[in-house]
């Protein structure tokens, strides 16, 4: 299974043995995060290949059917009331084949860690928790657990004790602080080992949370 997707990639090393693959929010495009690299500090970890997707370009229904990069169409302010499964669904597809990609180059997929910002956040969820094979960690920020009254029948075995990073502004007027803490109820009630972060800030990245993430990322790919 090939992906389509386009993709920017960094790799920390020559022969990289892990890899993080980044999806960004509704509205920008791979190289959104790639800044955010060079400010990690990844001292101690493996060689490491950073995969930034693109979404697909679609009409997005909460902005007048705009056209732009987006992992799946938003078509309630509250983003939960009605959800666009076919589009979650065919992104989810779209992700695991990038997974597939980086096995195929030899990495293992518990050396592959799921990051995504806001829409890409709920893609993290959306494909980590069915993925059939253990990942290293799903980083989650600023965003939702999608298509929540679906995940106890969906989610597999494999990725139940995987480390979840959730990171959330206390100001975000996008995807409202109460949202993701009930993505992260519902996790915990599930049983998954949430690592919940808070930070002043709304819809974006802080110093603070760039320092979490990278040690984060030095314990699951230790």
């Amino acid at each position: 299974m090939s992906s389509t997707l386009e993709t920017l990639e960094i790799s920390t090393s020559e022969k990289p043995t892990a890899a993080v693959i980044w999806m960004h929010g509704l509205g920008a495009d791979g190289s959104d995060f790639v800044p955010i690299v060079k400010e990690l500090d990844l001292g101690g970890c493996p060689g490491i290949r950073f995969v930034f997707p693109s979404a697909p370009a679609i009409p997005v229904t909460i902005n007048n059917g705009y056209v732009m990069p987006a992992w799946y169409d938003i078509l309630t302010t509250d983003l939960v009331r009605r959800e666009d499964e076919g589009g979650l669904r065919k992104s989810q597809a779209d992700i695991e084949a990038l997974i597939a990609q980086q096995i195929a180059l030899g990495i293992a997929a518990d050396k592959i860690v799921l990051a995504g910002f806001s829409q890409g956040c709920a893609m993290t969820l959306q494909t980590g928790l069915r993925y059939p094979q253990k990942l290293a960690g799903l980083m989650c920020l600023s965003g939702y657990l999608p298509l929540n009254d679906k995940i106890a029948a969906e989610r597999h075995a494999a990725n139940q004790h995987t480390p979840i990073f959730m990171a959330h502004g206390r100001a975000d007027p996008v995807v409202l602080v109460n949202r993701a803490e009930m993505s992260r109820d519902l996790l915990q009630q599930l049983g998954y080992s949430v690592e919940w972060h808070e930070y002043m800030m709304q819809h974006s990245v802080c110093a603070e949370e760039v320092a979490d993430i990278g040690n984060w990322l030095r314990r699951v790919l230790a």
